[in-house]
């Protein structure tokens, strides 16, 4: 206990971001993970058309496998003929992938967050024109004043 006394634990001298200090620890390896796999996804994503897109997503990428989840069979075979393709991309920013590995899930695939789209403003020459048409649009016999005889 002499030792605690003598020895007090060392605080930072500035405040450390929460994730930035659990990522400091060795706990941090799975998230460390997780964001990695996230961003991996993230750039083999724009390579699965439209439709399939929205039904896939990396799960995992580990000694040479490459593994996705999809949420229904039909998905499956999409992705599959995919494959080729998926393998080049993956080859060119640096893995060995020797397995392609399609698994098919119950549970809807969630979509990929986007980044928060900032409020459109109007200006005050936009906002006069957009009423200037609308004004444009009603029937010449009503006035929009609600005066009715």
């Amino acid at each position: 206990m002499s030792d605690f006394r003598s020895n007090p634990p060392r605080r930072p001298s500035a405040p450390t971001a929460a994730l930035d200090a659990l990522l400091a620890e060795p706990a941090g390896d799975p998230i460390r993970r997780a964001l990695w796999l996230d961003e991996l996804d993230r750039r083999l994503r724009p390579l699965l058309p439209f439709p399939l897109a929205a039904h896939a997503r990396l799960a995992n990428y580990e000694r040479g496998r490459l593994v996705y989840v999809v949420d229904a069979p039909v998905w499956r075979a999409r992705l599959r003929l995919l494959a080729p393709e998926l393998l080049d991309a993956t080859r060119s920013i640096g893995l060995v992938v020797a397995e392609f590995v399609i698994k098919t899930s119950v549970d809807p695939i969630a979509p990929p967050r986007e980044a928060p789209r900032k409020p459109v403003t109007m200006s005050p020459a936009a906002k006069e024109a957009l009423e200037a048409a609308l004004a444009s649009l009603k029937p010449s016999g009503t006035t929009g004043s609600g005066d009715a005889k």
